[in-house]
């Protein structure tokens, strides 16, 4: 009479056997190495396995071996956090945003925009910058160089009309996932340098002008005050990286100020301002239509900092404020964008460690990326 465990063992062994994928012998081994079946194109990458990289774009070594590959967009990690002035963890949002766009991809449909953009870009994702954490003008140097060091080189496509790029060739765009709002600043510099001044559509809920003539102290007499997340574009503007005769345009505005002189020196720096109520009023297409008056037909960037939002849909960011757009709005304000001539943009402020389990800020701040690369698929730089 068999023991029990003999049976166990003459029934496992029978079930595999007859298992419709079961390999039964080395010489099914051998066939399955030596055909095609474990060739590269053979495998797929879902959203749940392989590289995280943004909407499964190819990841690159841009600074390394791959530095002769071309491409049309880059996306480029900054984690950088250390000019925040409230809550830290933005140095985590690149890969946070990487995670919220496993289930995008950038050969696939965009519904609403009706367009798959790597049927008109060739899209990479080149990793991230490694910003130091112990020295901020270190840190945006470095990523000020890495940035430049992709928009000097030759895009993957041409076009036969003339290009925007002061050079008169066709260069890579970059999608920055920050990061802190710093950041803007260095990828402003390295976007004028091939473009000249640009028009900047920031959606944000702070002005991010503050003119920095006094900090928290103390300090002593005369010494430097350093740039943050909400002076960047203070300094953007005496740099003369922005676009003249007050082009450009904040949208989402609703933070407390320190002044009312905070409104007038950001008239100076060169901004209009559209405030997040403002969509009460006149609709979203209202706001549309008073961007693309701001901005008109120069190159633009778009800055996003992720509390333009509201926190009840994007809670994962350092100074949340209530009252900010509904995710279904940011989408049609962007969609409105079409036909702008977009030489670059970021997404910044995402802090993964305040999110929900469900990750609902990365996945919105994936999404809102994923609709700029439609953006710059629709318009190429083409003056």
């Amino acid at each position: 009479m068999l023991s029990l465990g003999l049976l166990v063992l003459a029934a496992s062994l029978v079930h595999a056997s007859q298992a419709p994928y079961h390999l039964s012998a080395p010489t099914d081994f051998e066939r399955l190495f030596s055909s095609d079946l474990l060739s590269r194109d053979k495998w797929s990458q879902e959203s749940w396995n392989g590289l995280v990289s943004f909407a499964r774009a190819q990841p690159l070594r841009c600074f390394g071996s791959d530095a002769d590959v071309k491409y049309d967009v880059a996306v480029l990690g900054a984690p950088f956090d250390t000019a925040t002035s409230f809550r830290p963890g933005a140095r985590f949002g690149p890969n946070g945003i990487r995670q919220g766009a496993r289930r995008l991809g950038v050969d696939r449909i965009n519904v609403p925009h009706k367009i798959r953009a790597s049927d008109y870009l060739n899209i990479a994702d080149c990793g991230d910058v490694p910003m130091t954490f112990v020295d901020n003008k270190v840190a945006l140097r470095q990523l000020e160089l890495a940035n430049k060091e992709l928009l000097s080189r030759e895009a993957a496509r041409s076009y036969n009309e003339t290009s925007l790029a002061k050079d008169g060739k066709y260069h890579p765009r970059v999608l920055t996932l920050g990061g802190d709002h710093t950041i803007t600043l260095p990828l402003l510099r390295g976007v004028a340098e091939v473009y000249g001044p640009v028009s900047v559509i920031h959606f944000d809920s702070h002005l991010d002008t503050w003119k920095p003539n006094f900090m928290s102290g103390p300090w002593l007499p005369g010494e430097e005050i350093p740039v943050t997340h909400g002076s960047y574009f203070y300094y953007a503007y005496k740099e003369g990286l922005l676009a003249p005769n007050n082009s450009n345009i904040h949208v989402g505005i609703r933070g407390a100020l320190g002044s009312w002189d905070d409104y007038k020196n950001d008239w100076e720096v060169g901004f209009h301002i559209s405030h997040a109520e403002d969509i009460e009023e006149v609709g979203y297409q209202g706001i549309v239509d008073k961007i693309r008056e701001v901005v008109g037909d120069n190159p633009v960037y778009i800055t996003l900092d992720i509390d333009v939002i509201d926190p009840g849909m994007a809670p994962a960011t350092g100074t949340p404020e209530i009252g900010g757009f509904t995710t279904r709005e940011i989408k049609k304000i962007l969609k409105g964008l079409v036909g702008l001539k977009i030489v670059g943009a970021d997404i910044v402020e995402v802090a993964p460690g305040y999110d929900s389990q469900d990750e609902i800020t990365q996945i919105a701040a994936a999404n809102i990326g994923w609709d700029m690369l439609a953006l710059m698929a629709k318009t190429p730089t083409v003056a």
